[in-house]
């Protein structure tokens, strides 16, 4: 990660910590873990909170193409960033809780989602409205990966529950600052 992402992150953090999250970026070790199941067959793929698009780089060097991403990013600063690191891609400023609203694709459906949101900051409401709206994109058999600092899965139990997901644990990036866990949240087959 480079001096000018990191402060980039730390400048949005002191501004508004609850939005951003974490005062760094997300490291290589995360990034490869969260885009490990993750190939050109998936495409076209949703990355929720890209922000300095470390996530995008890993999924780029998984055989995606910039044209198959659509990047979602709330702040202006972040957007901006993405923009000009990834022209190829479509890089929508919005809030990711009314990602149902947005036209991604075409009408495509994507076969993944990365999520680099901190769900730990959110109402169970919110991260409903964000699962929703990230399920109305996705494949029948796609899945959502969100990684965490915590221990336990970001997305409340009652909400796995009440949209009827499962969620699997797939490891923890001990090198990312701090460690992180990932886990990929599905649709129950019955």
């Amino acid at each position: 990660m480079s001096l000018r992402d990191t402060f980039s992150f730390l400048g949005d953090w002191t501004s508004d910590p609850r939005r951003v999250g974490a005062i760094a970026p997300s490291g290589r070790a995360l990034a490869r873990l969260i885009t490990a199941e993750i190939d050109a067959g998936a495409a076209p793929v949703i990355e929720l909170g890209a922000g300095t698009g470390v996530f995008t780089r890993a999924l780029l060097g998984r055989g995606l193409r910039p044209q198959d991403l659509s990047l979602v990013e709330y702040g202006d600063v972040f957007a901006n960033v993405l923009r000009q690191r990834f022209p190829g891609a479509h890089v929508h400023q919005i809030d990711a809780a009314r990602l149902s609203e947005a036209m991604l694709f075409d009408g495509a459906r994507a076969g993944a989602v990365v999520s680099g949101l901190p769900l730990l900051n959110m109402s169970a409401e919110t991260i409903s409205a964000i699962l929703q709206g990230a399920f109305s994109h996705l494949r029948e058999d796609g899945a959502f990966y969100q990684f965490t600092y915590g221990w336990r899965c970001p997305v409340p139990a009652a909400v796995r529950r009440q949209l009827d997901l499962h969620a699997t644990h797939l490891g923890r990036a001990w090198w990312n600052l701090p460690p992180a866990a990932v886990w990929r949240i599905e649709r129950r087959h019955w």
